[in-house]
């Protein structure tokens, strides 16, 4: 695991690369998401945009909605550069998201169904299956919403 992580508000500069990011892996690949609409995507009202710096590298970054999931904090996207993955970035990112929202009861995200490793990630580090959203965004694949309580 990566102990050098410094994560941070995003700046402007810092979106291209994010959107980079999110163009490039799942779920965004099966989504059919190119990267002007995970650049739009990253710019969603409501939304904070943090980053995870390696050292000089980005290396992941967390899109957070503070009253996104039925006025609970949303996790509304999570992402770890192709070459950090593997060294707990993610892992770090969750815990920021989970720390910064400690005073709230539940925080919540989706999964697609086709994207298991981001499964197993979830559910190591504590959330919880509650629903389910069929064909919500690829025909035959579902959303999978996920808790966590973390007060």
């Amino acid at each position: 695991m990566s102990s050098s992580i410094r994560i941070a508000s995003a700046c402007a500069d810092d979106y291209r690369q994010c959107a980079a990011i999110m163009a490039g892996s799942e779920p965004w690949l099966t989504l059919q998401r190119d990267f002007e609409q995970c650049r739009v995507f990253l710019d969603r009202p409501g939304t904070e945009l943090f980053v995870a710096w390696e050292g000089s590298r980005l290396a992941g970054f967390l899109l957070l909605a503070a009253y996104g999931f039925a006025g609970s904090p949303y996790v509304a996207s999570i992402g770890v550069a192709a070459e950090a993955r593997g060294q707990g970035i993610g892992s770090q990112l969750l815990r920021f998201a989970e720390n910064r929202f400690a005073d709230r009861r539940t925080i919540f995200l989706l999964v697609s169904s086709f994207n298991h490793r981001a499964q197993k990630l979830y559910r190591r580090l504590g959330y919880e299956f509650v629903g389910e959203l069929k064909d919500y965004l690829v025909p035959g694949h579902s959303e999978l919403i996920l808790q966590k309580r973390i007060s």
